[in-house]
């Protein structure tokens, strides 16, 4: 299972590069968006690493999403941890995995600041940051046990990233408990409601 999750990441990373350098704004990154969205269906349908059981695969049409929204593509200053240290990271499955507590990311939603712990794999050896979240919106639109980012790591002189929410993702929890899936800590429990990226998913 552990190899198929490999697999299903690296190919949303792929589809998340394809749009990380492209305005919000823009047409094109609408389309992209898009593109990226419909190929994700296609990948739940048909790939043998979709986290959909056959049943499921055999009823399934689209993952539904929110509209792509500009005010949701934030910029976010960067606190980093020069000495990262190991956290425990509370699973679905009440067992803990180690994360690398890599930084802090501050932001406002409507003027209201707001911060997101940031983590790598304790190897090290991620290409993105993982910032699992929950918000407002859980339980009612999106899925009630919270939804991830996946950020690029920002280069060593970097001192912003950019949160696209517009990219949120649900875990593989959210379509077929089989999985096991990391639940988001307190510290990233937002306070606003996050009306993008991926909604709640209903078979």
């Amino acid at each position: 299972m552990l190899k198929n999750l490999l697999i299903a990441a690296a190919l949303l990373g792929i589809i998340f590069y394809s749009i990380s350098d492209l305005k919000p704004d823009g047409s094109a990154y609408a389309r992209q968006l898009q593109k990226a969205r419909t190929e994700k269906n296609r990948a739940f349908r048909q790939s043998p690493d979709s986290p959909l059981a056959p049943p499921q695969k055999a009823q399934f049409d689209s993952l539904k999403y929110y509209s792509p929204a500009s005010a949701f593509v934030l910029e976010g200053r960067i606190a980093r941890h020069a000495h990262p240290d190991t956290t425990l990271i509370q699973m679905s499955d009440n067992r803990q995995e180690k994360y690398l507590n890599w930084g802090l990311a501050t932001f406002e939603v409507d003027h209201q600041p707001q911060q997101l712990r940031l983590y790598v794999k304790a190897t090290g050896t991620d290409s993105t940051l993982f910032v699992p979240f929950t918000d407002l919106t859980n339980g009612h639109e999106t899925y009630g046990g919270g939804r991830y980012l996946d950020v690029p790591l920002p280069k060593a002189d970097a001192t912003t990233l950019q949160l696209d929410f517009n990219q949120a993702y649900n875990p593989y929890c959210a379509y077929n408990n089989e999985y096991s899936c990391p639940v988001p800590p307190a510290e990233n429990r937002l306070q606003v409601a996050i009306p993008a990226g991926e909604k709640a998913f209903h078979e």
